[in-house]
């Protein structure tokens, strides 16, 4: 996978002291602390809080009963809408959800409850005897879902709880998605979403088979001739072009490849590094690919932005996190040519500075170079068009390059239903894709009971 990078040179540290680099960027917070936080909550009838989250938490019961010392309890509240509340825990941009909707954000205090790091208390604190959630009794069904990341874990779980057997079909060699594969290792610690996932296994009746890609050796037509119904949680799999001659030479690479490969290193001193590297994108994923590749030892890195800063969709949280490792950010500035050496290897880029007209974005004439020796794209991701190939596929409604679904997660073809990234709606959030992956369980469980009852 980063055959592309392999002429650079190697990390000039030990594992072990690169690994201290990527330790729990938030700290889990003490007894104490989540005593004292969870008394700082007011438990607002028709809290704003729950209001605002995607996945429809109930935010002030789980944190009255961690301040009744109901560890238990508040956990239960939590998973009951979130089978995946402890990666969102760390993960989600409470400070643009939860959090910015606590009342306690008032000029006098300004500090709202640390809802995020209460709801981890809760999940990393509970101890059932067992899995929470019993399987209601078999109907009989049996589901496939595409893809086991956030939304195909959470439409499994709940499928099961339901009594329907379910199969997953999963490209990778592990389950997770983007929590094990695609967000920043400093974010998801010591292996976490395989722990989750193993969790959420325990509900029993789902069957995980690994290798399994769509379009390749599995085909829509015959999932949706062999199961009752068909969930796809395809995620977004390709990652778009910058359109630039030089996009294939080595050094230049898409964010999340490299990403992949971090999570996965069992030695991180064998990954190679650059001394100076660019990082194209706005998004927490180029946050997080440039913050990594500083903590590794790049020397310099930035992130360019063809909009100002007032348009990036990373957070502000995120970007502090960026400025806090070194991490340079020039925005007005769009990529117009990849510079390369003798050998055809990256050196930097050309950009073109931009300004807006009235409210169209272009170009003033005036370039600027910056020297590299890697170049990270992160301007996002599409849907691989491979994995809809066959015909059935192809007969799917698509929305801005994403599949088209009505309100209740269903698709144009019966039987198949969608959600997560792979549909349009909405941020990319790993929340949002466990609410989907939910909402759409319910909807199929519903569908195939009314089947049956009209057959």
């Amino acid at each position: 996978m980063l055959k592309t990078l392999q002429h650079l040179p190697l990390p000039g540290a030990l594992h072990s002291a690169l690994a201290e680099q990527f330790t729990d960027l938030a700290p889990a917070l003490t007894v104490r602390q989540a005593v004292i936080e969870s008394e700082r909550c007011l438990y607002c009838y028709d809290a704003p809080c729950t209001r605002i989250c995607p996945s429809d938490i109930d935010v002030a019961s789980f944190i009255r009963n961690i301040a009744t010392n109901n560890i238990n309890g508040a956990a239960k509240t939590i998973l009951n809408e979130n089978i995946l509340g402890g990666s969102c825990a760390r993960v989600c941009p409470t400070e643009i959800l939860c959090e910015s909707a606590c009342v306690r954000n008032h000029d006098a205090e300004a500090q709202p409850v640390r809802i995020g790091l209460l709801q981890r208390y809760a999940l990393d604190h509970m101890q059932f005897d067992a899995h929470p959630f019993e399987r209601a009794p078999a109907t009989g069904k049996t589901i496939a879902v595409v893809g086991a990341g956030p939304a195909g874990l959470a439409c499994a779980h709940c499928l099961a709880m339901l009594g329907n057997d379910v199969v997953i079909f999963e490209a990778r060699a592990k389950p997770g998605g983007l929590n094990e594969y695609g967000i920043a290792k400093y974010k998801l610690t010591d292996d976490f979403a395989q722990k989750e996932v193993a969790f959420l296994l325990e509900i029993g009746g789902i069957d995980i088979r690994y290798g399994q890609t769509l379009g390749a050796n599995v085909v829509l037509k015959d999932l949706h001739a062999q199961f009752d119904a068909v969930f796809l949680g395809l995620g977004l799999g390709a990652s778009r072009a910058l359109g630039l001659t030089g996009e294939d030479a080595p050094g230049l690479l898409a964010a999340v490849d490299y990403i992949a490969e971090l999570r996965q290193a069992d030695d991180l001193a064998t990954l190679p590094v650059p001394s100076s590297a660019i990082v194209i994108g706005a998004g927490n994923t180029a946050i997080d690919m440039a913050v990594q590749i500083a903590r590794l030892g790049a020397q310099q890195v930035t992130i360019v932005y063809r909009r100002g800063v007032e348009a990036m969709s990373a957070t502000h949280h995120e970007q502090d996190i960026a400025k806090a490792n070194g991490v340079r950010m020039l925005t007005w500035a769009a990529p117009q040519q990849v510079l390369l050496n003798a050998a055809g290897q990256v050196t930097g880029m050309r950009f073109e500075k931009t300004h807006l007209d009235g409210a169209r974005l272009t170009g003033t004439g005036e370039t600027l170079e910056i020297a590299a020796d890697a170049i990270f794209k992160a301007i996002g991701q599409s849907l691989d068009g491979a994995s809809l190939a066959d015909p059935l596929a192809q007969q799917l409604a698509r929305e801005h390059d994403k599949i088209h679904v009505d309100e209740h997660f269903r698709t144009c073809l019966p039987g198949i239903y969608a959600g997560g990234d792979c549909i349009d709606a909405g941020q990319d959030l790993t929340v949002q894709a466990v609410q989907h992956g939910k909402l759409a369980a319910q909807v199929i469980h519903q569908d195939l009971t009314v089947k049956a009852e009209a057959a």
